[in-house]
């Protein structure tokens, strides 16, 4: 009697392009969808939308996890900051907590990089993994210095944009003003990219989301 031998499990194949980047922007894309949807005053847009926002957020972890096997660090990232910060404002009622999270992303990030600049770690690559394949260590280096500049100027721009101008103004300007920019300026990039062993022909980049 022969026993057939004993197999390892199935590595789990990475997210593609557009699975990252569903679960990038999908929670932010709800929170915003749930807050202009819902009817009423501000206060019950916000909790709404944060509510929302917070439940796409653990829906993405746990679909990362039972369809790549594990949770990217970017996610565990912003996902913990949307609970943190989306817990306090439903507790507290109060938007200035569900404002502040983007600032606090952003601040975090720009410190990582340079951090990661200083220690000559790839900190980027480990939180864009597989977004710019074949990408030499110069481009690497480049590019952590072009993001760790523009996360460093949307931390600043949010704040200036959450003290003097209404939620209603913020919610706008994150929808039609942070993500169009950042997309524009992840494609900005690639000239530069190309240089430095990037081709167009591999997995397209994916800019980081809060």
């Amino acid at each position: 009697m022969t026993t057939s031998p004993i197999t390892p499990a199935t590595k789990k194949a990475p997210l593609g392009a557009g699975q990252r980047l569903a679960i990038d922007i999908g929670p932010i894309a709800i929170f915003f969808l749930v807050n202009f949807l819902t009817p009423g005053l501000d206060i019950v847009k916000l909790l709404a939308g944060t509510a929302a926002f917070m439940i796409a957020s653990i829906a993405a972890m746990i679909y990362s996890v039972v369809r790549a096997g594990r949770i990217s660090p970017m996610l565990w990232l912003t996902g913990t900051l949307v609970l943190v910060f989306g817990g306090l404002t439903l507790y507290f009622h109060n938007k200035d907590f569900i404002q502040i999270k983007p600032t606090v992303i952003y601040a975090m990030l720009s410190a990582i990089l340079v951090f990661g600049l200083i220690t000559g770690r790839p900190m980027l690559s480990l939180f864009l993994e597989a977004a710019y394949p074949g990408l030499t260590e110069t481009g690497w280096r480049k590019l952590t210095i072009n993001w760790a500049i523009f996360f460093a100027f949307l931390a600043v721009l949010n704040e200036v944009v959450r003290h003097e101008f209404s939620y209603t103004f913020w919610l706008g300007f994150k929808l039609w003003g942070v993500i169009p920019l950042t997309l524009v300026f992840a494609f900005a990039n690639i000239p530069m990219l190309m240089k430095h062993g990037f081709s167009m022909n591999d997995e397209p980049p994916i800019p980081p989301q809060e």
